[in-house]
């Protein structure tokens, strides 16, 4: 059951250094006036699948059954979810309209999972422009790759 104070906004993004290269993702979790900023690493990966780890390690991060704002600036994550492309795979037998395997399916199953545990509104944001806690994820995640690879993301 959700409580009347349980809405939270989770921002997400994910960056690559090649792709498939080192990577990086990021979220900023705020609640109310609490803020919470969690990011991480993967040595071999793709932006997309940045992308969805960033959704997922936000949901993760909820105790609670929540009403959650989630922005991203991926096209490939938000339309999955507001155009219906996930029911559609599902339907298929995790195929995708050229009758092949969708990609990540490991992945948008585990995002499934957890979306199902609240009430989650799929927002697209412009990437790298406005947004200020978008800007922030794209600098955690950036930040996680040049940590873990020492590879200097500015110039990417």
């Amino acid at each position: 059951m959700l409580g009347p104070n349980r809405e939270v906004e989770i921002y997400t993004d994910g960056a690559c250094s090649g792709n498939p290269g080192p990577g990086g993702w990021a979220a900023v979790l705020v609640y109310g006036d609490k803020k919470r900023e969690i990011s991480g690493y993967s040595e071999y990966t793709t932006n997309q699948r940045m992308e969805l780890q960033a959704a997922i390690e936000g949901l993760k991060a909820l105790k609670y059954s929540c009403r959650v704002k989630l922005y991203s600036d991926s096209a490939y994550l938000i339309n999955a979810f507001t155009k219906n492309w996930i029911i559609k795979w599902q339907q298929n037998g995790w195929l995708n309209v050229k009758k092949e395997p969708v990609e990540n399916q490991d992945q948008w199953k585990i995002l499934l999972e957890l979306a199902s545990k609240h009430e989650v509104n799929w927002i697209k944001v412009q990437g790298h422009a406005d947004n200020e806690y978008n800007n922030r994820c794209d600098q955690l995640a950036r930040s996680a790759i040049e940590a873990k690879a020492g590879i200097d993301q500015r110039n990417d």
